[in-house]
């Protein structure tokens, strides 16, 4: 289960004998522990924001007055919250400010979403429907197709890559996932597939290609898209 790591300061400790943080990041990232985190600037860096009667009000400063603020965040992966407070307990700051854990909500399945985003794609390819197909992807996707050698930046260019693929076949077009693993972490995502191609071409010789495809994702609020594709030759010996 995740865990979201609030450090928090305080103003009136005194920090000059505090040991250093980094053994602590290497200790728990050797251990696949600590996912990733970062410090915060000051509290006077910071704009808080409020709509009022659809105004929108803008304060210089911290939500609240107080000597103890947020100075950073990691986002840890533990069997239990009892391990969660262990790695709370062993890092610096706890002994001079304190340390908030705070489980993850638990009621979303981003791997399954980016696996029906997958399953997407297949059908989408199966019926030509460009516009379908190009949805699962950023406006800002770099993507690397095999075919052609070239990089698309961006939807307008890969949706001229698609309209020729399409253009270059008849019939349906067959995306068969021989293997597919995602490794998901927060906001972005990465796949690692193989896939089997098979159409017709125009000129009546099939086309059957197996491929190398590794997609990185996005979640962008409500949905996770992809951001980078890159496919490639399967390895020899593959199906």
């Amino acid at each position: 289960m995740k865990y979201m790591l609030l450090v928090c300061g305080d103003d009136t400790a005194d920090a000059s004998g505090m040991t250093p943080v980094e053994p602590w990041v290497e200790e728990l990232g050797d251990r696949g522990v600590r996912l990733h985190g970062h410090r915060l600037a000051l509290p006077s860096d910071a704009v808080t924001v409020r709509v009022r009667d659809g105004e929108v009000l803008r304060t210089d400063g911290p939500f609240a007055e107080t000597k103890e603020y947020v100075a950073g965040f990691d986002v840890l992966e533990c069997d239990s919250l009892q391990e969660a407070v262990e790695a709370a307990a062993r890092h610096p700051v706890a002994a001079i400010g304190a340390m908030e854990v705070r489980p993850f909500w638990e009621d979303e399945d981003a791997e399954g979403e980016i696996r029906r985003l997958d399953a997407e794609l297949t059908a989408a390819a199966a019926e030509h429907d460009v516009d379908r197909l190009l949805a699962c992807y950023a406006p800002d996707a770099e993507t690397f197709a095999r075919a052609t050698g070239h990089e698309q930046h961006g939807i307008d260019a890969l949706r001229k890559a698609v309209d020729a693929m399409f253009a270059s076949v008849t019939g349906p077009v067959t995306r068969e996932v021989l293997e597919f693993r995602v490794h998901v972490d927060e906001s972005i995502a990465f796949g690692h597939a193989l896939l089997r191609m098979r159409a017709t071409r125009r000129d009546g010789d099939p086309l059957d290609e197996v491929m190398r495809v590794t997609t990185g994702y996005r979640n962008i609020g409500p949905r996770w898209v992809i951001v980078h594709e890159h496919v490639s030759a399967a390895l020899e010996g593959r199906p």
